[in-house]
C-alpha cells in the first residue's frame, strides 16, 4: 500500500505564484527585447552582455513557470510526498541558462576587447540601461516580498537574479560612458565584468537549490526555533535527538522527546501529536516526525 501524503490546497500561495510569475514573464521579455534592440545598434559589448542576461531570463521564466506548476500538484502514487523538489530542481536549471549566459557575455567581452574596443554614443544604451535598471528595481522588490512570504526558493533565485541585473546595468552603464570619455576599452572590459557578476550570482543560485535537492542541513538558528517549540509544549521533559534536512524547499524534522514513563500511551501520543503540529506551523517546516520515548520524571526522582 503506498501511503499519499495528505495535501491542504493553498489558494493563496497560488495566486502569489502568478503575480510573481507575470511579473518576471513580462518584465523580462520587455527587458530583452528594449537591450537587444539597442545593444544592436549600438554595437557595445557591454550592452550586448547584458542583453544576453536578459535573454536568459526570458529562457529561466520558461522554467520556472514549469517548474513551479509542477510543484504545486497534490501528492499522488507517484510522488506520495508531494512535488516540491521540482521547483529547486528548476531553480538548478536557472543556473545553468545563467552560466550559458555568462559564457557568451565573456565570449563577445573578450572578442570586442582584443578588437580594440569602440567609443559608443550615449544616446540609446544609456536609456535602455536607465530604463532596466529601474525595471528590474521595482521587479526585486516584488519577488523578493512574494518569494520570503510564501517561501519559494525557485523565486528566490529569481530575486537574486533581478538583483544581479541591476547591478550588471550600472556597469554595463559605466563602461558605456568611459568608452566615450576615457578610452574605448572600458566598453569590453564593462562586459567582462557583467559577465563575472554572472557567474557569481549563478553560483550562489545553484549552491542554495543544490543544498535543497541534497539534504542540506538548515541553520542553526532554525534548528534552535525547533527545539524551543517543541520543548514549550506541555508533557515534553526533554529533547534528545533531532535530525533535520531540507527535502525540497522545506524542512523535514524527525525529533525523539522525553515524557514521564508514568503517563499512559495515550497520553504520550497526545503530546506527540501536539508537537507535531507545533512544529508544522513554522512557516519553513514542511513535516514532523515525533518519537516519544519514557524517561523517570524529575518531579519524581
Amino acid at each position: 500500500m503506498i501511503l499519499i501524503r495528505e495535501f491542504q490546497p493553498n489558494t493563496e500561495k497560488g495566486k502569489q505564484f502568478r503575480k510573481a510569475l507575470l511579473v518576471t514573464v513580462v518584465g523580462n521579455i520587455f527587458l530583452a527585447l528594449l537591450k537587444g534592440t539597442a545593444a544592436y545598434f549600438s554595437e557595445s559589448a557591454a550592452l550586448y552582455s547584458d542583453a544576453i542576461n536578459s535573454i536568459s531570463d526570458v529562457v529561466y521564466s520558461v522554467f520556472l513557470i514549469i517548474g513551479l506548476s509542477i510543484s504545486q500538484k497534490p501528492p499522488d502514487s507517484s510522488h506520495p510526498q508531494g512535488h516540491d523538489r521540482f521547483e529547486p530542481l528548476m531553480g538548478l536549471i536557472i543556473t545553468i541558462s545563467m552560466t550559458l549566459a555568462g559564457v557568451e557575455a565573456m565570449r563577445s567581452s573578450i572578442t570586442r576587447f582584443i578588437s580594440g574596443g569602440t567609443e559608443i554614443s550615449l544616446g540609446i544604451p544609456t536609456i535602455a540601461l536607465l530604463v532596466s535598471a529601474v525595471s528590474k528595481t521595482g521587479m526585486f522588490f516584488i519577488i523578493r516580498n512574494i518569494a520570503r512570504k510564501i517561501l519559494s526558493p525557485g523565486l528566490d533565485a529569481a530575486a537574486k537574479d533581478n538583483l544581479s541585473d541591476i547591478l550588471t546595468s550600472i556597469a554595463a552603464l559605466l563602461g558605456i560612458i568611459g568608452s566615450k570619455y576615457i578610452h574605448p576599452f572600458l566598453d569590453p572590459i564593462a562586459g567582462i565584468l557583467v559577465s563575472i557578476w554572472i557567474f557569481r550570482a549563478a553560483w550562489s543560485v545553484g549552491k542554495e537549490n543544490l543544498g535543497f535537492l541534497t539534504g542540506r542541513s538548515p541553520d542553526e538558528e532554525i534548528k534552535k526555533k525547533i527545539l524551543a517549540t517543541a520543548k514549550t509544549v506541555p508533557g515534553v521533559v526533554d529533547v534528545h535527538q533531532m535530525v533535520t534536512e531540507y527535502v525540497g524547499p522545506k524542512i523535514v524534522v524527525e525529533i525523539h522527546i522525553d515524557v514521564d514513563q508514568k503517563i499512559s500511551m495515550q497520553q504520550a501520543h497526545e503530546i506527540s501529536d501536539q508537537v507535531a503540529d507545533a512544529l508544522q506551523a513554522i512557516p519553513e517546516i514542511d513535516r514532523a516526525y515525533i518519537h516519544a520515548e519514557p524517561i523517570e520524571s524529575k518531579r519524581n526522582s
